[in-house]
């Protein structure tokens, strides 16, 4: 064994016992997709006196949390996203009505000068008049034409004209509820006011004080989300202008016990700085998390099983020893999630699944280089051979995890909600494959090449010979690209059905990119899609679109639905079904479903020009241009084939498409990879017999590893339910498509783009700068080469 072999065996002996310590100490954070419950995203928007900015929205966001804290919620979360919104996360609150009228409530608690009896409709804006005092009052009337005054109800419904806000509730200390036994008035609030807002408190009423007693101008308005919940009278015996002297105050009113306790409960709650709208609204079921958990762990096990079995097959001893890496790749990966606090969601979840089987990538391509070797030259050591075939896949190997990498850092960045966590999954994932690939699986192989057992006998060890798909390509030797225009008609005509798909059936938005509300209900009795059109209609819901989802589960979806209106939704379809249980509801403000379809098209636009900017660097940008025009016919034929197919085009498709941009470049690079060797080795070869070979060589890696994608893929489709079946059959799709793309779009497209170029053929390998012409620099010989030859 070599000292660096022993290094890597050390290391990921280190590395897996901590993994092990952390999975078995640390519990996982599931997001509530997971584990049921209630997820509100708020938007602050701004008023005539304050701006919803950073600030502001923070403050906010502390006001609510103790709003939420009275709720008796388990462990909620608050966090502000971006500027102005503040996403709430409430576990296993299924019914959202309370937390919502409590969370969305602004509770302006503003205090009002009375300027007289109203004459306009409750609730109207009036034009300020000329004088609103008394003519022996020292109070200076406002005459600012563009004031405006409201005009509501008092506590017994007469109209009052109001004056603008004087005081808000931010002026408020504190507020308890009591009851007052001595003076009679039942249930009061009282406020204590802060300093500043004392002495505003106190020249209110010394104004209101100048008017003579009994007149509406000596009351003060209580104003609480434009209802007047108190106007008393300021006591006779309070001078003009002196005002109250005390900076406490009660508001009284026909309280009973509980409208006293929740009135003080938000006002201490503290008056939201600015008013907040819900945006979107999420509520899963426990049981649907769960089975989801439950699916994606079977899904997990059956796909990793197959996987590690076909590379077993495929690759012998060395397969099965990738197999192991695999197993440990699992493990670190988990325990990276655990490590880093990372929220587990459903996305996140079949992001960790999918890893699994792409993990095996970069195993496959060290085994394939490793079986060129021993194939051009028999006699060399086998671990001669795999010292090589990991030197020289290393390029590709990074290159194909970069751009993976690129994908995961858009659907962090540009994705919303579970999505994010899709893309941090998908990079722990990509970062530990790498680990397991090239420190543990080689660890374990060049032990394994050391023993004189496995080196003589080349069909256990799995890559001394040639595979039967290489063998059958070299000897068949076909010509493909021969006319290579013809394989970009096919391409066209391709893309040319998909987007007649997109044209004619149109593309199924949903809920999240279109606004409304989408609920799925599961009912005790076997309920009829028409029969509960036909209840869900009678009860006044007669635009809604019902659907079945899962195993006999009903999905209802609506323009505009508020929690009253669910409800009622829900009774009707109980009155047919029985016992009625909400499993999924998600509902998307309009404003929010604009903005997330925009910002779904800027994702993919920025992940083509990321992507492009990345191959143009690293190769030729005629490899670059055909690379991203192959990644986009993929993307055509994906949403093409969901088109034709009815099936929702959301979030979590999105992820899929996103991720698979990242694979159908993962595979385009491995083939130019081999293309630029091969020519630089060959610069008087013609290029299309150049990418020949190179389609040649590195189709047994296209298919092995995609392969082991879709043993998963499969799985989660079959297993997955309703939640997963989308995101599997794209995955699915795209890489199929991404497959073909890479060899028959890329590939011909790069010859025809290199026919009208000038740029001279790639320096041979061994040949950079600074290194004269004619004299490649020499080999780096193998570590366990001594030079000696007979």
């Amino acid at each position: 064994m070599t000292r660096a072999t022993a290094v890597r065996a050390v290391l990921a002996v280190a590395v897996l016992l901590a993994s092990v310590f952390i999975t078995l100490t640390m519990s996982p954070r599931l997001g509530l997709d997971l584990q049921g419950g209630t997820r509100i995203v708020l938007q602050a928007r701004d008023t005539a006196t304050v701006e919803a900015d950073r600030e502001t929205t923070d403050r906010t966001l502390e006001v609510l949390r103790q709003r939420i804290d009275s709720l008796g919620v388990s462990e909620p979360t608050l966090t502000r996203s971006g500027e102005d919104r503040i996403i709430v996360e409430l576990p296993d609150v299924q019914d959202p009505r309370q937390a919502a009228e409590v969370i969305g409530r602004t509770a302006q608690l503003t205090f009002h000068a009375v300027e007289g009896q109203g004459t306009d409709q409750p609730g109207e804006k009036t034009p300020a008049p000329e004088s609103t005092t008394d003519p022996e009052s020292t109070t200076e009337p406002d005459t600012d034409p563009d004031s405006d005054r409201l005009t509501l109800p008092d506590e017994q419904g007469r109209l009052l004209a109001l004056g603008e806000p004087r005081l808000s509730g931010a002026g408020v200390e504190d507020a308890t509820a009591a009851f007052d036994a001595q003076g009679g008035a039942g249930w009061t609030v009282s406020l204590e006011f802060r300093k500043g807002a004392g002495q505003d408190w106190k020249k209110l009423t010394g104004e209101a004080a100048c008017h003579p007693a009994g007149d509406d101008r000596r009351r003060v308005a209580i104003v609480l989300d434009e209802k007047v919940i108190s106007s008393p009278q300021v006591d006779p015996s309070v001078g003009c202008r002196a005002g109250l002297p005390s900076g406490a105050t009660q508001i009284t009113g026909s309280f009973s016990a509980d409208e006293a306790r929740d009135l003080a409960l938000l006002i201490k709650g503290g008056a939201l700085p600015v008013p907040v709208d819900i945006v979107e609204q999420r509520t899963v079921g426990p049981t649907l998390g769960a089975a989801a958990i439950d699916a994606s762990a079977q899904a997990a096990l059956i796909g990793a099983a197959a996987t590690a079995l076909f590379i077993t097959v495929v690759y012998r001893l060395f397969g099965a020893l990738a197999a192991v890496a695999l197993g440990a790749y699992g493990v670190i990966s988990y325990a990276a999630l655990l490590a880093l606090g990372v929220t587990l969601t459903l996305p996140g979840l079949a992001g960790f699944v999918l890893a699994i089987g792409m993990a095996v990538d970069a195993n496959v391509l060290v085994f394939e280089r490793a079986r060129e070797e021993c194939a051009d030259r028999p006699t060399r050591s086998l671990r001669s051979a795999l010292t090589t075939g990991f030197r020289k896949a290393w390029s590709a190997v990074a290159d194909s995890n970069a751009t993976t990498l690129i994908a995961a850092g858009l659907l962090f960045f540009l994705g919303s909600g579970p999505v994010k966590g899709f893309g941090v999954t998908l990079a722990i994932g990509v970062v530990a494959s790498m680990f397991s690939a090239l420190v543990i699986a080689r660890a374990l192989t060049e032990i394994a090449a050391n023993s004189r057992f496995v080196s003589d006998y080349r069909g256990v060890n799995g890559i001394g010979r040639a595979g039967a798909v290489r063998t059958w390509l070299v000897r068949r030797d076909p010509k493909l690209f021969r006319k290579s225009a013809r394989w970009l008609v096919v391409s066209a005509a391709l893309v040319v059905v998909a987007v007649a798909g997109i044209v004619v059936r149109g593309v199924d938005l949903g809920v999240e990119f279109t606004g409304g509300r989408l609920v799925e209900y599961s009912t005790s009795r076997p309920v009829d899609v028409e029969t509960a059109r036909d209840r869900i209609a009678a009860a006044g819901f007669g635009d809604a679109e019902v659907t079945t989802a899962g195993d006999g589960d009903l999905s209802v979806r609506t323009g505009k639905l508020d929690n009253d209106g669910e409800h009622a939704l829900r009774a009707a379809l109980a009155e047919e079904g029985g016992e009625t249980t909400k499993v999924r509801d998600e509902l998307i403000g309009p404003s929010l479903g604009d903005e997330l379809r925009r910002n779904a098209l800027i994702a993919l636009g920025v992940a083509v020009a990321v992507q492009l900017a990345y191959l143009a660097v690293r190769f030729r940008w005629t490899f670059a241009v055909a690379s991203v025009v192959a990644m986009v016919h993929d993307v055509i034929l994906v949403v093409g084939a969901f088109a034709w197919l009815g099936r929702p085009v959301d979030g979590i498709f999105l992820a899929a498409l996103l991720t698979v941009i990242g694979y159908s470049v993962n595979d385009s690079v491995v083939v130019f990879d081999r293309v630029r060797e091969l020519w630089g080795a060959n610069r008087r070869t013609p290029l299309d017999t150049i990418a020949r070979r190179a389609v040649l060589q590195t189709v047994p890696r296209t298919v092995n590893t995609g392969m082991g994608a879709l043993f998963i893929l499969a799985a989660l489709a079959v297993l997955g339910g309703d939640s997963l079946a989308d995101f599997a059959l794209a995955l699915l799709i795209g890489i199929v498509v991404g497959t073909w793309s890479s060899v028959f779009t890329a590939v011909p497209g790069a010859l025809a783009l290199e026919r009208s170029a000038k740029a001279p053929p790639p320096p041979a390998p061994g040949k950079g700068k600074g290194t004269p012409r004619g004299k490649a620099r020499a080999a780096r010989r193998d570590p366990l080469d001594n030079g000696a030859r007979v």
